[in-house]
């Protein structure tokens, strides 16, 4: 019998109404929505649930309400006794697994990650940093170009690697849009910039991280009950110093998905269970390794169809 992965989605995975079908039927999901507004102090679930949308994608209310979804449809999927051997999660999503894996109580991670979604909101004026994903191109050719880039120009660095061939860059203006030009040099296939309000998993998020710092310094953490693959490390950590650590260096550093999910692999791991709003993880995991097994949490359909 393989193994199996419980992997929770970041931020690009929201839409309006996500969770609404399990907030109404499901008692033990409608718990974990109630108890984000009585967290936050301020009704997260409408805004999941209504909008609309602009409310929604701003990076304060999207961090935790991708959480709450994700939790919600773990408390749910829960009944169905299937346990993991190993958690991770996308960027955000990295707090949901911390839940899942008993690190940090719900309440604690909904407002962790809401002042995570402010600092990282507040750490570069708007229209300053910019975002872009490189399709085609290879990782350590894209790596010494985003150097060259960062050197003549200004900062440009490698914040998702995602899957083979789609990577993410991210830094200044100016250091994204030389290598949105200057792309096709080292063979990528398009370089698309995208819609986010500021340079995610790169250097200049490092005031964001000082700020996350003194938060989560107050925050009680438990002992994983399973290992973490935590982001900054493709590696298992479950001690709660080291977590502590790592989750304030992951808002300035690449986000090494594709090698988490490889090491998640050679670990045994042959079925990966997505939950969570969307199919984001599951597209990236079986571009990494086609022959893996991919269920997706993000209905009540879904989990009454499992067996």
């Amino acid at each position: 019998m393989g193994k199996i992965a419980f992997v929770f989605p970041g931020q690009g995975a929201q839409a309006v109404g996500m969770g609404r079908d399990i907030f109404e039927t499901e008692e033990a999901a409608a718990r974990i929505f109630k108890s984000a507004d009585a967290a936050l102090g301020y009704s997260l679930s409408s805004i999941i649930f209504e909008g609309p949308e602009a409310e929604l994608k701003l990076t304060y209310n999207t961090q935790p309400a991708l959480l709450t979804t994700s939790i919600a449809y773990l408390e749910v999927f829960k009944a169905k006794g299937l346990q993991p051997d190993f958690v991770a999660g996308h960027s955000l999503g990295e707090y949901s697994a911390l839940v899942a894996a008993g690190v940090l109580s719900f309440e604690d991670a909904v407002r962790t990650v809401r002042a995570r979604g402010e600092f990282m909101e507040e750490a570069v004026p708007s229209g300053q940093g910019a975002m872009a994903a490189v399709l085609g191109a290879e990782r350590d050719a894209l790596l010494q170009l985003c150097q060259t880039i960062t050197n003549e120009i200004d900062v440009v660095e490698l914040a998702n690697l995602n899957c083979p061939g789609q990577i993410v860059v991210s830094g200044s203006v100016a250091g994204v849009q030389a290598l949105v030009e200057r792309g096709k040099e080292i063979g990528a296939k398009r370089v698309i910039p995208l819609e986010v309000s500021g340079p995610f998993h790169s250097s200049l998020m490092k005031p964001a991280s000082e700020r996350l710092s003194a938060v989560l310094t107050a925050v009680s953490m438990q002992n994983a009950s399973v290992p973490v693959v935590a982001n900054v490390t493709a590696l298992p950590v479950t001690e709660p110093s080291e977590i502590r650590a790592l989750l304030v260096d992951q808002v300035h550093s690449s986000v090494l998905w594709e090698d988490s999910v490889i090491w998640l692999i050679e670990q045994g791991v042959d079925t990966f269970v997505e939950i969570g709003s969307g199919t984001v993880l599951a597209g990236l995991i079986k571009k990494i390794d086609r022959s893996v097994k991919v269920i997706g949490i993000n209905s009540k359909n879904a989990i009454e169809q499992l067996q």
